[in-house]
């Protein structure tokens, strides 16, 4: 696989603002809770780099191995994830697919039973933050910790 370039070498100034917007979803929500969002959607995208690393967060967090693993399938084991990180979840699916579930207002409104609207916009804030770091992730082959 050949090596490609740093994005945020050549984009300092987009690098700030990423790194602006990651200060502020990690400031409004719970650790744990933005970590397993960040964790499905990663494993959604298939971003290597995202998953090591937000696994490494949960475990250094002291989330259990037995949590983690099960994030791809939260839904079938629901009684280890909170209400609210149920809810979280389901939103960061059903918004990262977007191109396939085109977020429907059942959705919202399923999402709006358990979260607040500010943690609603908060969470949106963070998939779309998560999403975009696995565009960079994925398109620029970064190495996960693992490898290295």
């Amino acid at each position: 696989m050949s090596k490609r370039l740093e994005v945020f070498k050549f984009a300092p100034e987009a690098y700030k603002g990423f790194g602006a917007v990651h200060e502020y979803v990690k400031s409004a929500l719970p650790a744990e809770l933005l970590e397993l969002v960040y964790l499905r959607i990663s494993l959604i995208n298939g971003c290597a780099y995202c998953i090591d690393m937000h696994t490494r967060d949960l475990l250094k967090q002291g989330v259990k191995s037995d949590k983690i693993a099960l994030v791809p399938v939260w839904d079938e084991a629901a009684a280890l994830f909170s209400d609210k990180e149920q809810a979280a979840l389901a939103w960061a699916e059903t918004v990262t697919r977007v191109e396939q579930t085109k977020v429907p207002d059942a959705d919202y409104q399923q999402a709006l039973k358990v979260l607040s609207e500010q943690e609603l916009a908060d969470i949106t804030v963070a998939v779309a933050l998560m999403n975009a770091y696995n565009r960079f992730g994925v398109s620029l082959r970064m190495q996960p910790a693992a490898l290295a």
